[in-house]
């Protein structure tokens, strides 16, 4: 028997006696689905004429083949993209707080709500409803990171609903682009293109940024919802044909040097080279498809059949989620992305380390799913990953849509240091993470950890096995999330190192098995906990949410108190943070320079050891190009000298 449960008033809302549509919403009804807020219906859902559905809470609909989700106008003909909308409305609730995480604690209240709409057993003939989504998103800056999740939806339409004005032109921050995973790059995606047709709803996009608002306005797009069946994509053979070239130097089929826009941090923290082995492959860029949150935490391991999710990506690394506050978002001749502010999460120490926080994906959220290798052909089966709840489900708890999070044990136990600056905004963060099949320093079997950016402000360096700076690495990268094995690693110190004079404080984050401990506590299950060493202080305790004052640019942080008679000293180190980087909106090279440094004089040689470039007393608040001529193609030797004597060297491969 069919059953439609609702837990809220309703005004005009009649019940056809066919089984496609078991709620109906006539013409001049105004159906309030209230925050928190769940309404069930067991059959197919109909929107008449002006009648609405705004929802601020959680919509389901659990139909089966014959089922229809429908909006009609007047004469009970199928409302279209041009003639459709404001029927069905998922709302923000709390607009301006879109660029908050909800912290992974289920006794907490969540602080970014909105409406959502499951849709579950319907095929996708039977989906003909235009739903409005609202849609409030930081500024990635030059191209919009987003998931498109409509059906035969009319790319063009993203210019109304967006604001701007779109085309088809290259390069010109207007253009729409999607992520092609088996080539490693980025398309030009026609205007007249059938989103969720001819590319799958779970496409990662990228729009152009260019007079592009979505972090001051909120933005609605109509469309279509995708259906949940046979929603599975399979991980396997990402990039696995594409040839790099040396360095990176070969290109794509848009005429663009891989080496101006590939990536890949997961593979230089594990030991690896660049442009060699898996570099850059075994990438999965998606996006979430449906009008419901996606949870990714467990999608790493095998849960019991009787209550797990079905899917296990057995050669999973990590993932790369959802960009945070202040990301400025560049593209490299239009067909990738970099940015300093990615939240990164890994799993191979047997639960998910890093970022946990964002684990669950909002509705037009997008991600990244990195394999060790392409030895399997696992499926995420996306339909059933989703969640109405916005913390992520304990292992215990049954897979289903309300399932929530539960505290967690174990043995993997992760500090997080967030820098904040005086008014208490983060600036940055880093992970330190220890369990008992952890590697200690450069492995290739330290999987759990993953590179820091360039340009980010605070983070760790790879550590010796005795403790202290790993001296052969410590200027080829320094990382986001640190790995040591919690056995052969305890008491000894992996340097943690800022370089903004913006920072004020440090505040830690303490987790066991991806879960919060209490406030206040510093003692996990194993009997102790992580240390931190100010410059010239003593070894403390490093508590959960606790906020220290930062008076240096370099601490020491321990697994385990550190013996205060064995313990090795490793004396303090400069490491300059100035590197020579790719600028594609230029198509030349630049110098980023160190913030701490002031002045700097820069030298460029050419393989015979002529001088090309020189300059004096450069200053270094700005980005300096080195002006190349791109039509030689040659290598260089950079060398740049800071005003207190520090030299950076390095070379430019053309």
């Amino acid at each position: 028997m069919r059953k439609s449960l609702f837990a809220i008033g309703l005004l005009a809302i009649s019940y056809s006696v066919q089984a496609q549509i078991l709620c109906h919403v006539d013409t001049n009804a105004n159906m309030y689905v209230s925050k928190g807020t769940l309404v069930y219906s067991g059959g197919g859902m109909q929107m008449k004429g002006d009648g609405i559905i705004e929802n601020h809470g959680n919509v389901m609909v659990s139909g089966t083949g014959t089922d229809l989700f429908k909006t009609i106008d007047a004469a009970n003909v199928d409302k279209t993209e041009a003639n459709g909308g404001s029927n069905f409305v998922n709302k923000l609730n709390e607009p301006t707080a879109f660029n908050t995480a909800n912290t992974n604690n289920p006794a907490a209240t969540p602080t970014y709500t909105y409406g959502q709409l499951f849709i579950s057993g319907i095929p996708q003939t039977g989906i003909t409803g235009i739903v409005d989504q609202e849609y409030r998103q930081v500024s990635h800056g030059t191209y919009q990171q987003i998931g498109l999740p409509f059906y035969d939806k009319t790319a063009s339409t993203l210019s109304a609903e967006l604001g701007k004005t779109f085309s088809n032109v290259r390069y010109s921050q207007n253009e729409i682009l999607t992520y092609d995973n088996a080539t490693v790059v980025s398309k030009n995606v026609p205007l007249t293109t059938k989103l969720g047709v001819a590319n799958p709803a779970t496409a990662y996009y990228m729009v152009g940024g260019s007079g592009l608002n979505v972090s001051t306005s909120t933005r609605t797009l109509k469309g279509r919802p995708v259906s949940d069946i046979g929603l599975a994509v399979t991980l396997q053979n990402a990039g696995n044909s594409v040839n790099f070239g040396t360095n990176g130097n070969a290109t794509n089929m848009y005429n663009e040097k891989y080496n101006t826009y590939v990536s890949d941090p997961f593979h230089m923290s594990t030991g690896g080279t660049a442009w060699q082995t898996s570099f850059g492959k075994n990438m999965y860029e998606l996006s979430n498809p449906f009008l419901t949150n996606l949870d990714l935490s467990k999608i790493a391991y095998a849960e019991p059949a009787a209550n797990g999710d079905g899917v296990n990506i057995s050669r999973i690394q990590g993932a790369r989620l959802e960009i945070s506050a202040n990301a400025v978002q560049t593209t490299s001749g239009g067909t990738g992305t970099t940015s300093s502010s990615f939240k990164f999460v890994t799993f191979t120490a047997g639960v998910p380390t890093g970022d946990v926080d964002y684990l669950m994906v909002r509705p037009m959220g997008t991600f990244l799913i990195k394999l060790l290798d392409n030895t399997s052909a696992d499926q995420l089966n996306f339909a059933n990953l989703r969640r109405f709840n916005y913390y992520t489900r304990d292992a215990n708890t049954d897979y289903n849509v309300a399932a929530n999070k539960n505290a967690a044990s174990g043995s993997v136990k992760q500090l997080g240091v967030i820098a904040l600056d005086a008014s208490g905004n983060e600036l940055g963060r880093t992970y330190y993470v220890v369990y008992p099949n952890g590697a200690t320093g450069h492995s290739a079997d330290a999987k759990t950890q993953t590179t820091a950016f360039n340009t980010s402000v605070v983070g760790t360096y790879e550590e010796a096995p005795t403790g202290g700076y790993d001296m052969n690495y410590i200027n080829s990268y320094w990382l986001y999330i640190n790995e040591a094995n919690e056995n052969n690693f305890k008491g000894k110190n992996i340097k943690l190192k800022n370089y903004s004079n913006n920072i004020a404080s440090y505040k830690f984050e303490v987790r066991e098995n991806a879960a919060l401990i209490a406030n206040g506590v510093h003692q996990l299950s194993s009997g102790t906990g992580f240390y931190y060493k100010a410059p010239n202080g003593t070894a403390l305790e490093a508590k959960q949410g606790d906020v220290i004052p930062v008076t240096g640019s370099e601490y020491d942080l321990y697994y385990g108190e550190p013996d205060r008679v064995l313990a090795v000293a490793t004396p303090s180190v400069s490491i300059s943070r100035t590197v020579v980087v790719y600028n594609p909106d230029i198509t030349n090279y630049i110098v980023r320079f160190d913030p701490n440094w002031k002045k700097a004089d820069i030298e460029v040689y050419d393989m015979s050891g002529k001088l090309v470039v020189s300059k004096k007393s450069v200053n270094t608040s700005t980005d300096f190009v080195i002006e190349l001529d791109n039509k030689i193609k040659n290598s260089y030797v950079v060398k740049i000298v800071s005003d207190k004597g520090e030299t950076v060297n390095t070379k430019i491969l053309k």
